[in-house]
């Protein structure tokens, strides 16, 4: 069909995006949040109530004695004034005509709407939203008017499919039959003939009920004819602050629910990603896709309901629509020409106390949960009030729950928001009826901004679908009439056209005035139809010449910005060229460097192997050293205390055995001597007198006998000379002593003691440099005390000789004894000291500078 009243096309370039708030234009106006109250029945004739209705928007609340702080709190009673008080007789239809059926007006003119239930446990927020068998509640309600209005004008199914990114892509008719196909295959568009149970609800109470109903067809809205609509619905539910998709199939087979993810399309608008979206075409398959998914919603049972609520419930009607074409026939396949509203009905679970709930373990969880949702939308709205009342700009905290989340948008002026606030007015209810009071007249006081609609004037014709659907008929009963003008082009523009024929003319009779004042009469108005049809003709030329220019002009613009995008174009072009050189370059390097790092990374893995595998080795070696020297080291410590036992028991033997040969030359120096005094007469000789002196000496006894040989010496002191060892022969000046004491000893104070002129003395032996380091003698010192009670003082005497190893060996060859003994002692000596000295077995101790060996 051709149409020649159709307006040119200039407006269908107008992107799609949402009208915002701006500081810097004009500002939009506002409307703040609308808040209805609605009073639930008394369930028992016993029950007192603290609420009176002073109007239709005013309640009074009077505190009982029973409320926590009524003592502290005034006598007087509060009121509280509502967009609109609902008693609690109203009915639902009156309810649904006041609250939701304006927001169903504005989702069919394009823009979004909010509402949601709010309430402590037990107040009715449930049946006002879903109602029962005899009264449906508001949603039923506006999926009915929503039909009813669009019905005449739905698209097929899938002509439009979701893009699961929150928008609507359009698809061909064929496509769209293709996808109907499938889903005849998969069973997916089979009517369903779902027998609901059917029970009975309390009215008064928050449940979830299922029952079966009857459409309602009494309330349309105007729309436009010459769009095609569809309707989409989501039912999800925020339980344990997750959201949950009620409608998933898959969730249904694996019977557990997996949470989804609410996120921010390219509108900045909020959105549940993945969340199952179910084209329905009639109120049935809207309602039983709500069913379906209440009987996946958490109900439980506590003390104030049977029923309650455990979780916050979204259920969302997108309405999806799109204008035709010039000629009225198709959709237009551009998603940009798509306008998508929504209107979110939100039956919020109730605030409770525990101490009232009695609620332990999973309920306890919830209760907390569902508190702390409703306490972020109590923080979500003063703050926002808080803002606009005081011109501050602080922060509002929709991301801690997941309902504030989901709804940013509405409250930043993408829709129209309205509260219906459930009130039970029972006085046991008092305490956590204030506080839903208090909140609703805080929401009251939140303004937000007005939105727009979404929908484009594209400048097509209105009514074309009409005129389309007229022409059509037309055509096809002409057709039927006369098969030859199928092939006919129609215009249904104006027919010019002078009239009939001119009338027959045949002039019998000269005097015949009424012939020629007919022909006067035919031509002056065939005249005036030619001047009419010119001013007409004219008219239109005119207007085709303005369109002309206005065109011409319009494509000149159109050739000039072309021309800027095309330079712009090349530019980009050239930019992405040099961009993507870049990016190529920086991926040849990239990847030069993953193969360095590779190489570099499996280096480092076979140094680090090679390390571990040494580590080991080493660790190994030094646990067999560590073993073989525990084993020679506890070797050595046998060894050493074996010797020195035998030590300790031949010096003890060797001791006594000199005792007793002491004890036996004593007597006979006294025998001798009194003889010598008796009988010679030496023993008066005096060594002042200057004669010899007798003195009596011991030589070296017989080592096999044990007997000791004596002599006296008639010399004098002057002549006696010290009897010197030949084996001791050297020069004392050249020797140097190691004089190694490894206890405490206890200094003697005596004149008998050792003589070492060049010594060194040393407490321990680490090495055998500190006994070859200028050394030749070695002298062990050690104290111990005797049988009798005496400190006996010992010197173990050796030569220091260097070994082939490199180390040193001690040769002892002389062992000192020096005693000290007490002078009262029984036995009388000349002298206070007695010492000794004997060669007695000696023993070689050699160093290595490995490991010492006896």
């Amino acid at each position: 069909m051709k149409s020649a009243r159709s307006k040119p096309l200039t407006s269908a370039r107008k992107p799609l995006s949402r009208t915002r708030f701006n500081n810097n234009n004009n500002m939009q106006s506002k409307d703040p949040v609308q808040v209805f109250c609605r009073l639930r029945p008394m369930q028992f004739p016993t029950e007192s109530s603290c609420m009176r209705v002073i109007s239709d928007t005013t309640i009074a609340i009077t505190p009982p004695e029973s409320a926590t702080n009524f003592r502290t709190a005034t006598s007087k009673e509060i009121q509280t004034v509502f967009t609109r008080v609902f008693q609690s007789d109203i009915s639902q239809r009156e309810v649904f005509n006041t609250v939701a059926l304006p927001l169903v007006a504005n989702l069919i003119q394009g823009k979004n709407g909010l509402l949601f239930t709010y309430g402590i446990t037990g107040s009715g927020k449930t049946f006002t939203m879903t109602g029962d068998q005899q009264e449906s509640g508001i949603m039923p309600r506006c999926v009915d008017v929503v039909f009813n209005s669009i019905s005449n004008y739905q698209a097929k199914k899938f002509v439009f499919k979701p893009d699961r990114l929150n928008g609507f892509d359009v698809q061909s008719e064929t496509d769209a039959m293709l996808d109907r196909q499938k889903g005849l295959n998969s069973g997916l568009m089979t009517p369903r003939n779902v027998r609901i149970r059917t029970r009975k609800v309390d009215s008064d109470s928050d449940s979830n009920p299922t029952f079966l109903r009857s459409a309602d067809e009494s309330q349309v809205i105007q729309v436009d004819p010459d769009n095609v609509y569809s309707v989409f619905v989501t039912y999800v539910e925020i339980y344990n602050n997750s959201v949950y998709d009620l409608l998933d199939e898959e969730d249904i087979r694996a019977k557990t629910l997996q949470s989804k993810i609410v996120r921010e399309d390219g509108s900045k608008n909020m959105y549940v990603h993945s969340v199952t979206e179910v084209e329905v075409k009639t109120t049935e398959e809207a309602f039983e896709v709500f069913q379906r998914g209440q009987r996946k919603r958490r109900v439980a049972h506590t003390a104030l309901n049977a029923e309650s609520s455990r979780s916050h419930s979204v259920f969302t009607i997108r309405l999806v629509q799109a204008p035709l074409d010039c000629d009225g026939e198709h959709v237009i396949q551009d998603k940009r020409v798509v306008c998508i509203s929504q209107l979110s009905l939100v039956d919020l679970a109730g605030s409770e106390r525990t101490n009232r709930t009695k609620n332990t373990g999973q309920r306890l969880r919830e209760a907390g949960n569902i508190n702390n949702s409703l306490m972020t939308l109590r923080s979500c709205m003063e703050i926002l009030r808080e803002n606009q009342t005081n011109g501050t700009s602080k922060i509002v905290p929709y991301r801690d729950s997941k309902v504030t989340h989901m709804f940013k948008n509405y409250f930043d002026g993408e829709g129209q928001v309205r509260m219906i606030v459930c009130v039970n007015p029972r006085t046991d209810d008092y305490d956590e009826t204030i506080h839903v009071m208090k909140f609703s007249e805080m929401t009251q006081e939140v303004q937000v901004a007005r939105a727009a609609g979404t929908k484009l004037d594209l400048g097509f014709t209105p009514g074309r679908r009409f005129a389309n659907k007229i022409f059509r008929e037309a055509r096809s009963r002409l057709e039927k009439e006369r098969p030859e003008a199928a092939d006919l082009e129609i215009d249904l523009g104006l027919v010019y056209s002078l009239g009939g024929p001119f009338p027959e003319m045949e002039v019998a009779d000269p005097h015949n005035d009424e012939i020629i004042t007919n022909l006067i009469h035919f031509l002056e108005q065939r005249i005036n139809k030619r001047n009419a049809l010119s001013v007409d003709l004219y008219g239109k030329q005119t207007d085709f010449r303005k369109m002309f220019l206005k065109m011409e002009e319009e494509n000149t613009n159109l050739k000039v910005e072309n021309a800027s995008l095309k330079a712009y174009h090349s530019q980009q072009a050239r930019k992405v060229s040099a961009l993507q050189g870049h990016v190529d370059k920086a991926e040849a390097q990239i990847d030069s460097l993953l193969d360095k790092l590779n190489n570099a990374n499996d280096r480092i893995r076979g140094l680090q192997q090679e390390l571990q595998d040494k580590d080991m080795a080493l660790k190994q070696g030094m646990i067999d050293k560590q073993r073989v020297k525990q084993k020679y080291n506890n070797k050595i410590q046998a060894e050493t205390e074996k010797m020195n036992r035998e030590l300790e028991m031949r010096m003890r033997s060797e001791h006594e055995h000199l005792q007793n040969q002491i004890k036996e030359t004593e007597d006979k120096i006294r025998t001798a001597k009194k003889i010598l005094t008796e009988e010679s007469g030496f023993g008066s000789v005096s060594s002042e007198q200057g004669g010899s002196v007798p003195v009596i000496s011991k030589e070296a006894g017989d080592s096999k006998t044990g007997k000791v040989h004596e002599r006296i010496d008639h010399r004098s002191r002057r002549d006696r000379i010290p009897v010197a060892n030949s084996r001791y022969r050297r020069s004392q000046s050249a020797d140097r002593w190691v004089d190694h004491r490894p206890g405490a000893i206890v200094p003697v104070e005596t004149i008998l003691q050792p003589l070492m002129r060049r010594r060194r003395s040393v407490t321990r032996l680490q090495s055998p440099r500190e006994i070859t380091n200028g050394a030749s003698r070695y002298c062990l010192v050690a104290q111990q005390q005797d049988s009798e009670g005496a400190l006996e003082t010992k010197l173990y005497k050796g030569d220091i000789v260097p070994t082939s190893g490199g180390g040193a060996q001690v040769l002892f060859n002389d062992v000192e004894r020096l005693k000290q003994m007490s002078p009262t002692n029984s036995r009388k000596r000349s002298g206070t000291w007695f010492a000794q000295s004997n060669s007695e077995q000696c023993y070689t101790t050699i160093f290595d500078s490995k490991k010492p060996r006896v």
